[in-house]
Order: structure tokens, then sequence, then C-alpha cells
């Protein structure tokens, strides 16, 4: 198994929340058995965005949040590099969501696992054997 599970910006927040039932079958037991897990900076501004507009509540301020979402949570933020946007736009033309893109492309660049149910990551040949979820 790759040596790091990234973790999609709403497994994520299920995740710390600790909403596992909305986790397929299995993903809390990798996601918990994993050696590291990690978030892309982008989530967190998704989750802050959707905050904003009103799609997400979170108990705090976004900023706060995070620091408890990361610090003493074994979720390490993960870097944006060059490596992984030049990888984010070489990516199968299969939508144009940029921050989908960016965190399929920092599991790819990481050599990692990704938890997501977002049905389209399916669809990337990319992601063959390192997508676990279900399609929604």
């Amino acid at each position: 198994m790759p040596p790091v599970m990234v973790l999609d910006s709403h497994i994520w927040y299920w995740w710390i929340n600790l909403e596992h039932d909305r986790l397929p079958q299995g993903m809390l037991q990798l996601i918990e058995s994993a050696p590291r897990v990690g978030v892309s900076p982008v989530s967190c501004f998704e989750l802050a965005l959707a905050c904003r507009r009103g799609r997400l509540e979170l108990p705090m301020p976004p900023q706060d949040w995070f620091v408890r979402a990361l610090d003493g949570s074994g979720v390490e933020l993960l870097p944006l590099t060059a490596g992984i946007a030049a990888r984010a736009v070489d990516l199968a033309d299969i939508h144009r969501d940029p921050f989908d893109r960016i965190i399929i492309a920092t599991a790819i660049e990481l050599d990692a696992r990704l938890a997501s149910v977002d049905g389209r990551f399916f669809s990337y040949p990319e992601l063959a054997d390192r997508l676990i979820g279900s399609r929604r």
C-alpha cells in the first residue's frame, strides 16, 4: 500500500467531524491504518468557500477549524508543488474543476491512494488502482 492516503475535501470533513457513517464501508479502516494521511491545501479553500456560501456548517470559523483539523488529528497539510500544478493541467479532460484536478494530481505525484466518493474521479484513468471510495 502506498505510504500516503490523500483525503478529498468531503472525506476529510466527514472524518474529522466523526461523520463516519457517511464514509463508504471499509474506508474508515483504510484511513486509520494508513502510515500517513494528508489533504491538499485546496481542500481548505473548498471547505472555507462552502462554509461562506452556506453549503457547509463548521462549528467555528474556518481558520480555527483548519488548525484543529490538522493539529493533533494525524492529518498533514500536503505540499502544492510546481509538479502537482503541471500534473493537474495534464490530466485527462474529464471535468474542469481546478481544485479536484489538484487533489487528483497530488495523489498521483505523491504515489498515494485517494479517498473520495466523487463519481467523476472514477473516470480518470490516472487514478486506476489509487482511488478508494464509491460512486455517488
